[in-house]
């Protein structure tokens, strides 16, 4: 049994906007009553840059995100100093920061990663789902 599945940020919107977007494995997931979704401020952060960069629109996004969070019943995982530390040393197969941050989460807390992103299959021990 997992401890959790850590869900990119494209996954976490996807699974509320367009889950026909989603693969059938992380469909399952998101839509499970019974898999522990697990959320990092880090996608809200990055979920808000694209909102103020006009590459998306979320209506009030900063009382809406935590809405949706919810509505998925996905729990945060707070942004920590050794999720940051993890960082030193980790490859870069990846350049985008907030992924590589989510990365560093799921690897130093030992969460499946749900992501369509293939970039991430080159990190030794991280455990990835699509």
């Amino acid at each position: 049994m997992t401890r959790g599945y850590l869900l990119d940020t494209h996954t976490f919107l996807w699974a509320l906007q367009a889950p026909e977007k989603l693969s059938r494995k992380a469909r399952r997931i998101c839509e499970s009553p019974t898999k522990p979704l697990i959320l990092s401020p880090v996608s809200f952060w990055e979920l808000i840059a694209k909102c103020e960069a006009g590459k998306l629109d979320i209506p009030a996004v900063g009382t809406t995100l935590p809405l949706w969070a919810e509505r998925l019943g996905a729990r945060m995982l707070p942004l920590e100093a050794k999720h940051v530390l993890a960082l030193y040393g980790l490859p870069v197969l990846h350049s985008d920061t907030f992924d590589r941050v989510l990365i560093a989460q799921a690897l130093v807390e030992d969460l499946v990663i749900v992501t369509k992103d293939e970039d991430v299959q080159g990190y030794p021990g991280l455990h990835w789902i699509w």
